[in-house]
């Protein structure tokens, strides 16, 4: 008996500790709440859970009296039967209903309250989303404004997004601020929140539908910030101020290398020649890269030395990437070379490209 009893412990015991390793106020966690929808989706999850909890206690009562009770029996022995009883029938199909429409009716009111369509005026924020393996594409049509994986809004206005795919199908995720809406290729799904004036700061996000491939570094992130300050960054993608020019030889030297690597065949980066854009829109657009927080999709802080192993080898940083690798493993020149790309590319969006090098020794943190 001990040793039985011992067996059936020993799972319980083990899986404690990884049951005390859960975070409820992690950086993706449902449980700290953000925004009004993620507060609603937040309290019916409550609710739900909150009602589960008689319904567990009373299975499990009535499951380890049974066992208890009627532990030991002669196999000639039957326990009382309950069919044909009216009282047993009648509660053990009315109480089912009541839980039923008491799960029901809290949560299709949640459903009006967040899945209604809303019809964008001039003071929401409108952001067409697009993802593509293994990215994410924000266009800004109010301010003719293209980012990447990086989502800039102002505290305190509801925001609108358009979600489409251009390959197959993703789902958008930013657990602290609303919940999960697919992308599917051709039709286009819609998700809007709004957040709290005071809210400011840096929420993540991720996909959430397997999408093969890198889907697990498949990251984003929403920055919440002032009116002010997003006027400003807004106002530095309409003119953005890309160095063309630079006192510092490593950033000469990385611009030369954008050009004669094919960078900008694949990338645009706003009048990185007098207006005339580059690229093509099924790849990041590095506009005013120097003002992002991360790089390789919200996967690395946007640090000279992190830019720089994201473009030597994108495969070390991001398996299953699309980027190509443009030295050869032997190269003597790739490390330096890299270097300079990432010191060029840090410096776009900033006109005093020293400054943006010693910002982006922080990661934009």
């Amino acid at each position: 008996m001990p040793m039985r009893w011992l067996r059936r412990a020993l799972p319980v015991a083990f899986l404690a500790p990884l049951l005390a390793g859960c975070s409820l106020d992690g950086v993706q966690s449902i449980m700290s709440p953000a925004a009004s929808i993620a507060r609603e989706q937040h309290g019916l999850f409550m609710w739900t859970w909150y009602l589960s909890i008689p319904v567990m206690v009373g299975v499990f009562g009535v499951l380890f009296y049974v066992l208890f009770k009627y532990r030991r029996r002669r196999d000639d022995e039957m326990p009382d039967q309950s069919h044909g009883n009216p009282m047993t029938e009648v509660i053990l199909t009315i109480v089912p209903i009541i839980i039923v429409i008491m799960v029901a009716v809290p949560s299709v009111r949640s459903i009006f309250r967040t899945q209604t369509v809303v019809q964008a005026t001039s003071d929401d924020v409108v952001i067409h989303v697009t993802g593509y393996q293994w990215w994410w594409k924000f266009d800004y049509p109010q301010y003719g404004v293209t980012t990447a994986n990086e989502m800039h809004i102002p505290a305190g206005k509801r925001v609108i997004l358009q979600l489409n795919s251009g390959d197959v199908v993703h789902a958008f995720w930013a657990p602290r601020l609303a919940g999960k809406v697919d992308l599917i290729p051709n039709q286009d799904n819609r998700l809007w929140f709004d957040t709290d004036p005071d809210g400011t700061g840096i929420f993540t996000g991720q996909c959430a539908e397997l999408c093969l491939g890198a889907h697990a570094y498949m990251r984003f992130r929403i920055v919440v910030s002032e009116q002010d300050e997003f006027d400003d960054w807004v106002a530095e993608f309409q003119q953005p101020a890309v160095v063309t020019t630079a006192t510092d030889p490593l950033i000469a030297q990385g611009r030369q290398l954008v050009a004669s690597k094919g960078c900008i065949g694949c990338h645009n980066i706003g009048n990185y020649s007098e207006g005339v854009k580059f690229g093509q829109p099924q790849y990041p657009d590095l506009t005013n890269f120097g003002l992002r927080h991360t790089v390789g999709a919200a996967i690395l802080d946007a640090t000279p030395e992190n830019v720089a192993t994201w473009i030597r080898d994108p495969q070390e940083v991001k398996p299953g990437a699309r980027m190509p690798t443009l030295w050869q493993a032997n190269d003597p020149n790739r490390d330096q070379e890299a270097a300079a790309i990432a010191a060029y590319l840090l410096s776009l969006g900033v006109e005093d490209g020293t400054q943006a090098l010693a910002q982006a020794s922080t990661g934009g943190n």
